[in-house]
């Protein structure tokens, strides 16, 4: 087993700048390193992280959870395991595939996205990333809750501030806090809706959540509270960073571009790519049950595991030419690219498989759809390069764009 001394750190400014040639060295000759600062095992190779996460066998656990994201959720579904994990699943997810998908959310995943873009489709230039990517997710999650839609900025700011304390890697004091801070906040705001929608329950998300049975079994007020807590720090940032994420790759690459614009059904290959090749989320951690052995070394049990999702993604002996943004790659999936089935691990894998994923899918499809529609010679704007920033979760910080203006 290596030690961090020998690899570029995960808490320096050169990886923050660029971590993908640290994944490399860290694949090929440190694939297991303790990192002393984080009090954690790293693991790089695909071949780890996949075992990681679908963790057949039992040895790992989401224990890590009461102290990486209790603070500023409270208890989430995410700490839970065997049959409480899976009836606390079965609550909520029908909320997220099929009919009610479907029916209920695709047209607030449509009205939303076409609202923010009304707003800059005359104007010839937008951000994608302040105008449209950071707010879309966000406002579509209020919008499925029954939440107004009037504190969005309210929203953000949680958010925000949540998804730093779970990337707090280097322990920063005003960052816990400010983290800690939102649960109290977001309880205040969230516990007194909950209550009222129980007594007046409507066609939402929030009053099916209220609602929702499984033998005998319903979501507490907490219960509740925490799931939205981490539905809009979740399904708001890592939206968010896919759709910046998918256009910065597109843009960057104007031949596929190109292809995108004359075939849509392109468009989740190129949110599938997307997710591997440079996935909104870098790190994913897990606590070790038992002692376990990978392949960079044994990991003894109850321990912190750092799974670098970003550098699996980018695994040789997985992917073809990894470094290379390719829709039309043959090694990935876009059937499976969705479900627990993935090649990618942007979603995990396993029991806690990302349970909006095909949410994320349709608000992708819809607002791609709607934005090549509204911007059809869409380009960078003259001299912008996208960064990426961000160590735990990573993206297009700005994404300046000129197009000329077609009627609506």
């Amino acid at each position: 087993m290596s030690t961090a001394q020998q690899v570029p750190d995960i808490l320096s400014p050169e990886f923050a700048a660029d971590p993908y040639p640290a994944y490399r060295v860290m694949r090929e000759s440190a694939p297991l390193i303790w990192h002393e600062a984080t009090q954690s095992y790293i693991v790089s190779r695909y071949e780890d992280v996949e075992r990681v996460f679908k963790d057949k066998e039992g040895q790992f656990t989401t224990d890590n959870y009461n102290w990486q994201i209790e603070p500023v959720h409270g208890k989430t579904i995410l700490q839970l395991s065997g049959r409480e994990h899976a009836v606390r699943r079965a609550l909520v997810a029908p909320a997220f595939r099929g009919s009610d998908l479907e029916e209920k959310f695709l047209p607030v995943i449509e009205r939303n996205s076409r609202e923010l873009i009304d707003a800059f489709r005359h104007a010839g230039s937008a951000d994608l990333v302040t105008d449209y990517a950071t707010r879309f997710p966000v406002n579509v999650i209020a919008d499925m809750l029954g939440l107004d839609k009037a504190d969005h900025a309210r929203f953000h700011r949680w958010y925000t501030s949540v998804i730093a304390f779970l990337g707090n890697l280097s322990g920063d004091p005003e960052v816990t806090e400010a983290g800690e801070r939102t649960r109290v906040e977001f309880a205040e705001y969230m516990l007194p809706i909950i209550r009222q929608r129980r007594d007046h329950l409507g066609d939402d998300l929030l009053s099916t959540l209220c609602a929702a049975e499984v033998d005998g079994v319903r979501m507490s007020d907490e219960d509740i509270k925490a799931f939205c807590s981490l539905l809009l720090a979740a399904g708001g940032e890592t939206t968010d960073k896919a759709i910046a994420g998918i256009f910065a790759n597109l843009l960057l690459h104007p031949d596929q571009l190109a292809a995108v614009q004359r075939d849509r059904s392109l468009i989740p290959r190129a949110f599938a790519e997307t997710l591997r090749y440079t996935p909104p989320v870098h790190m994913i951690m897990r606590q070790s049950a038992t002692e376990v052995e990978l392949s960079g070394g044994t990991i003894p049990a109850g321990v912190t595991v750092t799974c670098l999702i970003g550098a699996a993604n980018r695994d040789a002996s997985r992917f073809g030419d990894p470094d290379r943004f390719d829709i039309f790659r043959d090694d990935l999936t876009t059937k499976n690219a969705f479900s627990a089935a993935a090649d990618h691990l942007a979603f995990a894998l396993g029991r806690h498989f990302c349970v909006g994923a095909l949410l994320a899918k349709a608000e992708v499809e819809i607002g791609m759809n709607q934005l090549l529609d509204a911007m059809p010679d869409i380009r960078l704007a003259d001299g912008f390069d996208p960064v990426e920033q961000g160590v735990f979760t990573r993206g297009p910080q700005s994404l300046p764009v000129r197009f000329t203006p077609v009627a609506s």
